[in-house]
């Protein structure tokens, strides 16, 4: 019979398949390049200058000839007249010729004729310094080959070529580039306004006193901080009430976002209304997914003032509408943004405790990930209950027992997809003994 049961449910991969083939990509957008951080660009960026635009000293000391160099050491320096002096951001006036070295800070100009440059540290100057801070000669102090500390035009970036490709996604590293070639603004793939409404009538907002039967809405913030922390821009719709006029009038203010998300109300219950007014709105389709917790969602595109808006439902209880937005969700609302990588990173780990299957389904326990000699363990949070949302709070991860399966025994490996890591979770963890 549980095989059967199971039989009924799809898969989340299925799931997440049918969701992202009717996501489309949004349209790009043009923007300050420091409003970029995260997205994606939306078209090739070529250089129209090299970088660096000079050969330039890569560290403050004396432009020289390596081949004057030959022979120098503490014990036997070599000593060379300084003819000039060149700062950052100047132009390189005088040229080095055999037996010379010009005083030169980093990023200055390389005069012609020198090939190398001395650190300060490896010559006498302290030694030669006149009363008044003029050098009239330096001791070399160590040998340097040609190219010793010089950035070379062009070593960087080349003038002319394709530096960052359509698709690719913009991180403080790409935001610099971007600005060393000149660029104040990007065109990239415009982050996607996700409508967020929490539907029950036992919810009430959180400045709201809580009467008799009441809740506070708590789910609307928890996706809303999701939707944000992957890059897209929550418009809050509040409570719709269970029932047909109050969810139609709050839907309707959402009409003109990228994405509906809707929690609770996609269950067997019968109250939940939400999926007679989606229905009635558009095409939606109602799963059961062989998940646990998360299993009663719902997906489908409802008719919207930009033509087809896609609809998530996904499940009341708090930690399925967490578990349920990590796997459908995050990767709907990574795809508008252009981007092609869904997966969260996964690790394998040594599970501390058994965890019991006892209905068949995937779960996703809520774990603790820290490492110990050398290899990751992860141990539970705590009770599991789809309504125990601080089951969440101390997570790092999600463990995948896998479905079909009676569970898994202490000290067997499994595979971990992670939340968030940071050594910071290890104090968590000795707070919680």
């Amino acid at each position: 019979m549980l095989r059967n049961y199971v039989k009924l449910m799809i898969s989340v991969e299925e799931a997440v398949e049918k969701i992202l083939g009717l996501i489309e990509v949004l349209d790009p957008e043009e923007k300050p390049i420091l409003d970029c951080l995260e997205q994606v660009l939306a078209e090739d960026v070529y250089s129209g200058v090299s970088i660096p635009p000079l050969d330039n000293a890569a560290m403050d000391g004396y432009a020289v000839r390596a081949e004057d160099t030959l022979g120098a050491s503490e014990t036997s320096p070599v000593v060379l007249p300084v003819v000039d002096e060149i700062a950052a951001g100047c132009g390189a006036y005088k040229e080095i010729n055999a037996g010379t070295c010009i005083r030169i800070m980093t990023g200055a100009p390389l005069p012609k004729g020198a090939n190398a440059v001395v650190p300060f540290e490896d010559t006498d100057e302290k030694e030669h310094r006149l009363p008044l801070g003029e050098l009239s000669r330096i001791g070399i102090l160590s040998e340097v080959r040609s190219g010793t500390n010089v950035r070379f035009r062009g070593e960087d970036i080349q003038e002319g070529v394709r530096v960052l490709a359509n698709g690719t996604v913009l991180r403080p590293a790409e935001i610099g580039v971007l600005a060393s070639l000149g660029y104040s603004s990007a065109m990239v793939i415009r982050r996607p306004v996700v409508s967020i409404l929490a539907t029950g009538d036992e919810l009430v907002e959180v400045d709201q006193s809580l009467t008799a039967g009441k809740i506070h809405n708590s789910n609307t913030y928890t996706i809303a901080a999701e939707v944000l922390r992957y890059g897209g821009i929550p418009l809050i719709l509040g409570v719709g009430g269970d029932s047909v006029e109050a969810l139609n009038e709050k839907i309707d203010q959402g009409l003109f976002s990228d994405m509906l998300i809707t929690s609770g109300g996609v269950s067997l219950g019968n109250y939940d209304v939400v999926k007679e007014v989606l229905t009635n709105r558009g095409e939606i389709s109602l799963w059961t997914i062989c998940m646990k917790p998360g299993k009663p969602s719902a997906f489908g595109m409802i008719t919207s003032g930009n033509g087809k808006l896609p609809h998530l439902g996904l499940p009341g209880n708090p930690v399925s509408t967490m578990v349920a937005f990590e796997q459908f969700a995050r990767p709907a609302i990574l795809k508008m943004m252009g981007k092609s990588v869904f997966d969260k990173p996964s690790i394998e780990v040594i599970i501390d405790e058994d965890v019991r299957n006892t209905d068949g389904r995937r779960i996703y326990t809520r774990v603790i990930v820290t490492k110990r000699g050398g290899e990751y363990h992860a141990r539970l949070t705590g009770p599991q209950g789809s309504g125990i949302l601080t089951s969440m709070v101390w997570a790092n991860g999600l463990a995948i027992i896998p479905e079909n399966t009676a569970g898994v025994r202490e000290g067997d490996r499994v595979i971990v997809q992670m939340l968030n890591w940071s050594e910071d979770w290890i104090v968590k963890e000795e707070k919680l003994r």
